[in-house]
């Protein structure tokens, strides 16, 4: 799995706003180039959402704009009780970028997608749990505690079947119920052919838990 967390007191703030409006002025940067900037940027969501492996964000404190976008990219978020979340786009007159808009409708639903946008409002850890942005709430930042318990169930686990679990939920996004059902079934039976089904079943048998190796 791939774990991403801030080195600091917060996740991200997403884009350097003074920074990037003093280069615009000094470079007189074109639509066209803007575009190509951003588009490059959002590469890094792309590869968090589609990689192989399982992506964690660990929101370890405040995760703003783009810095958001990173983490809605990855498969599960676990916040701090005390962290807060926040689309930010508004309040600098900005549309938003990275995909915001993809993955807060797929996580939130497309009302609540524009209400987060538009409003622009602070979001606690609690709040950001009850609506589906976050998978859990922890009280200490870091690799302890529950954090740690519950990302080592991931790193512990069948880590060829999470690839393909993976694969099958990115095509349930946007493909037909035969196209999921079909890959499914050809990623079932790459399973099958894994030691790791092959423990599964021994484990099962011995009354004992799994020791998978990924392969």
């Amino acid at each position: 799995a791939l774990l991403l967390t801030g080195a600091g007191r917060g996740f991200c703030a997403g884009g350097d706003i003074k920074a990037g409006s003093d280069r615009s002025r000094k470079t007189r940067e074109t639509i066209e180039e803007r575009t190509e900037t951003l588009r490059q940027h959002s590469e890094t969501t792309i590869a968090l959402s589609k990689m192989p492996k399982i992506t964690i964000a660990l929101i370890n404190g405040a995760a703003a704009g783009a810095g958001l976008t990173l983490a809605l990219a990855c498969d599960l978020r676990i916040a701090v009780k005390t962290a807060v979340l926040k689309t930010a786009y508004a309040q600098i007159a900005l549309a938003g970028d990275l995909g915001i808009s993809y993955f807060l409708t797929r996580l939130v639903g497309p009302s609540k997608a524009r209400e987060l946008m538009f409003f622009n409002e602070k979001i606690s850890a609690e709040q950001a749990y009850e609506m589906g942005l976050v998978n859990r709430v922890v009280d200490e930042p870091g690799l302890t505690g529950a954090s740690l318990e519950w990302i080592n169930k991931i790193a512990e686990g069948p880590n060829v079947a999470f690839r393909y679990m993976k694969q099958n939920l990115v095509l349930a996004e946007s493909g037909s119920l035969e196209d999921v059902i079909k890959q499914e079934a050809l990623n079932s039976a790459h399973c099958v052919r894994t030691k790791d089904v092959k423990e599964a079943a021994t484990a099962f048998r011995e009354k004992r838990a799994p020791n998978f190796k990924g392969h």
